[in-house]
């Protein structure tokens, strides 16, 4: 198992609502507990749903997507850590107790598409 980061809010996300809320938003449900979105024609894994929505992110563009889904949803996004990312005008960025750290620029980042971190 990777890194986990979660998605977040004050009140308990319910599945019907996960279920509502994800198809406007640019996601599809792939049986009964996977989230996916699409790039290239093809279809990515970007998070479970385990009574909450957890991803194991590999590539930046996986990221940008949970950030996506998370704002969908009226949410935010966590690390394992207690980091939380968020989008600041076009930006993602992660927020630790050490700072804020840019990661990049949201548009390029999902336009580059889910190309794995390397080693």
């Amino acid at each position: 198992m990777g890194y986990e980061l979660r998605v977040v809010r004050e009140s308990p996300l319910a599945f019907a609502e996960l279920a509502r809320a994800i198809a406007p938003a640019g996601f599809e449900l792939r049986g009964t507990d996977e989230i996916v979105a699409g790039h290239a024609g093809e279809r990515h894994t970007v998070a479970r749903w385990r009574d909450q929505l957890v991803g194991e992110p590999g590539s930046d563009w996986q990221v940008a997507q949970l950030l996506r889904l998370s704002s969908a949803l009226g949410a935010r996004l966590v690390g394992e850590d207690g980091e939380v990312y968020a989008l600041r005008d076009g930006v993602m960025e992660v927020e630790t107790p050490g700072g804020v750290t840019e990661l990049g620029k949201f548009e390029e980042i999902i336009d580059a598409g889910p190309a794995a971190w390397s080693p």
